[in-house]
């Protein structure tokens, strides 16, 4: 008839046999998972922690032998414990272990993130104590190069001053080589296979300035820090400051 003829055309529409049997496995699954929920027995840990509950949260009775003794002595449920009843009310909570590390497992962790933390801050603190040490190495090295400079411009001037003033006297040899200003490049080729001049790299700079200030104080009355020529030695020493830089500042 009508009716079974569309059921027929349905039925063999194309995908719809697929759905329905998709839908229907849904559903099937679905029930089967709530009855496992429902049948699912309980794990020993479940069950011991529900009872462990249940009894902590239950208050002593006559059958507790420790509850029973504390009565006999007076005490009555609710009370404070001690003399005065200055003590606890409530018992001391059970905190149960569910872990598996070993006993005093935090605290190990504990201090080895507070060794690691200062262990750290001390890391921060030498790289700070270097940073800084390395800054005034560095001021110390700058201030010292900046002297030698000076130092050296200034025996410079004194080693130009003793030339002219020694050839004024008729000198054409300086009392030590290097009181006079080096001979140039070309010049100095003529000079490499005469004596060596052992004396001049023995001394340093500020030393060779201290020995070539006092002999042109001496030789020549001169001073390289007020830039006169003095008469004598008395108008040197009444009018002249002293024999350094530091003198004259």
């Amino acid at each position: 008839d009508l009716l079974d003829l569309l059921t027929l055309r349905q039925d063999v529409r194309p995908g719809l046999p697929m759905v329905r049997r998709m839908k229907e496995a849904l559903q099937k699954e679905e029930k089967q998972k709530e009855a496992n929920e429902k049948n699912r027995q309980k794990s020993i840990k479940e069950e011991e922690k529900e009872r462990r509950d249940l009894v902590l949260k239950s208050a002593l009775g006559n059958e507790n032998k420790g509850f029973a003794l504390l009565q006999k002595m007076g005490y009555k449920s609710g009370q404070a414990l001690g003399k005065s009843g200055e003590g606890i009310v409530e018992p001391i909570p059970l905190n149960i272990k569910t872990g598996l590390s070993g006993l005093g497992h935090e605290e190990l962790k504990k201090r080895k993130a507070e060794e690691k933390l200062e262990n750290y801050r001390q890391k921060l603190h030498m790289k700070k104590q270097a940073n800084e040490q390395a800054a005034d190495q560095f001021r110390i090295r700058f201030k010292n190069k900046q002297e030698e400079r000076k130092m050296e411009g200034d025996l410079r001037k004194s080693q130009r001053a003793c030339q002219q003033l020694d050839m004024q006297k008729d000198i054409d040899v300086p009392k030590e080589t290097w009181y006079w200003l080096e001979p140039e490049e070309e010049d100095r080729k003529d000079e490499e296979n005469k004596e060596d001049e052992s004396t001049s790299s023995d001394l340093s700079v500020s030393e060779k300035l201290h020995v070539l200030t006092a002999y042109l104080r001496e030789e020549h009355f001169y001073c390289i820090w007020c830039g006169t020529t003095y008469e004598d030695s008395e108008d040197l020493s009444s009018n002249c400051p002293g024999d350094s830089a530091a003198d004259h500042d």
